[in-house]
């Protein structure tokens, strides 16, 4: 995690518990020229758009107060939506049940990307049971294996 991430991490976190926020992620990413300090919030029944602007403004209050990046950049508040980031253990045990998508950094049974139900979540594993045609398996990935994991949409 860079130095930029750590420190909206600490300075967002009274922001986010004073309003009963749950922090999902912060990226700080290069896309073409433009830099983007992304933050996703979240609580269990969802964000609304006034919320993500509060944050948005305490927390640009406090950057600007000691103004960590010497470049310029595009601050975006936003919910993680409904394929949110798996990151933090209680992310993946409130995902029990649900539908994940995991790519890991190397073959796992010959395969790196694996869909499917969370069927447990261990420290040490997760187990996801994929249906390969009508066939239903469960996988059992380590979790210092896993790269990327995020929840899946599916449509039936």
């Amino acid at each position: 995690m860079s130095k930029i991430t750590t420190l909206v991490e600490e300075l967002i976190t009274p922001i986010l518990d004073d309003m009963s926020l749950e922090l999902v992620d912060v990226e700080y990413v290069k896309e073409g020229s433009s830099w983007f300090l992304r933050v996703f919030i979240d609580k269990d029944t969802g964000v609304d758009i006034e919320e993500c602007g509060v944050v948005s403004e305490r927390l640009s209050e406090k950057l600007d107060s000691i103004d960590p990046i010497p470049h310029n950049y595009f601050l975006e508040v936003s919910s993680p939506g409904a394929e949110r980031p798996l990151k933090k253990e209680k992310d993946f045990e409130k995902a029990i049940g649900k539908n994940v998508h995991v790519k890991t950094y190397e073959p796992i049974n010959g395969e790196k990307t694996f869909e499917g139900k969370l069927v447990s979540y261990e420290q040490d594993f997760l187990t996801i049971e994929i249906t390969i045609k009508t066939r239903k398996k469960q996988v059992e990935i380590p979790t210092e294996k896993v790269a990327k994991a995020r929840l899946a949409v599916t449509f039936s």
